[in-house]
């Protein structure tokens, strides 16, 4: 699976976790030059506080448009250290 926006990957695995319809990729497999922290967080009653992180290509900057469980709750440990995104990134095989 590949996660591309603006026409370029920023991720690609051929281990992806699906939760949700999301698939959600190694940590390890982003391409870090197109990743930066964000400060923002939300909470799932399920799966535990979520952590989001800006995608970057060039010049653009899409806010939050990646997100992920540093410690998830037990019933979403599969998804520690993958990371899932939104806002137009599409993810495709």
């Amino acid at each position: 699976m590949r996660a591309v926006w603006k026409n370029t990957v920023i991720a690609e695995s051929a281990h992806t976790v699906v939760v949700e319809g999301n698939h959600y990729f190694p940590r390890e497999s982003l391409k870090r030059e197109n990743f930066r922290e964000s400060d923002h967080h939300s909470v799932c009653p399920w799966k535990g506080r979520a952590s989001y992180l800006d995608v970057i290509v060039e010049d653009d900057i899409n806010s939050e448009a990646a997100w992920y469980y540093p410690d998830p709750k037990p019933a979403a440990a599969e998804i520690r250290g993958h990371v899932a995104f939104w806002r137009g990134v599409k993810v495709q095989p």
